[in-house]
C-alpha cells in the first residue's frame, strides 16, 4: 500500500449514489397529495403548499417547473413541500390531475 493510502472511497464501486427503490415505488394516482393556502409565517403573503408528493429532488425540480410555468408565478420546493406564491389552488389541482395525481384542497 502507498503512503498515504487509506482508500476507503478511492474504488469505483464507493462512489456510486446509492439507489433508492422507494422513491417511486408509490403510483402517481395512490398518492395522498394535500393542495392548501397559508399565510403563516409569510409576513401577511399568501402562498400554495404542495405536500405528501412522493418524489425524488429531480423529480420536485421538474414538477415546480410545470408549476411555475404554467401559474405563472414564483416558488420553491424544499424539504418535501412545493410552495407557490400567491393563493394558486384550483390552478395546481388541475395541473397535479393532468399529470396523474389525485390531489385534494386542505385547510382553507
Amino acid at each position: 500500500m502507498p503512503k498515504g493510502g487509506w482508500q476507503e472511497f478511492s474504488s469505483a464501486d464507493s462512489l456510486k449514489r446509492p439507489t433508492n427503490p422507494a422513491a417511486n415505488s408509490i403510483p402517481k394516482a395512490q398518492q395522498t397529495v394535500r393542495v392548501q393556502p397559508t399565510r403563516g409565517g409569510k409576513g401577511g403573503k399568501t402562498v400554495t403548499v404542495i405536500r405528501g408528493l412522493e418524489l425524488d429532488a429531480a423529480g420536485f425540480k421538474s414538477l415546480l417547473k410545470r408549476l411555475k410555468t404554467r401559474i405563472g408565478s414564483g416558488g420553491t420546493a424544499k424539504d418535501g413541500v412545493i410552495e407557490l406564491q400567491g393563493d394558486q389552488v384550483d390552478l395546481a389541482i388541475e395541473l397535479l390531475t393532468n399529470e396523474g395525481y389525485r390531489p385534494k384542497r386542505a385547510g382553507g
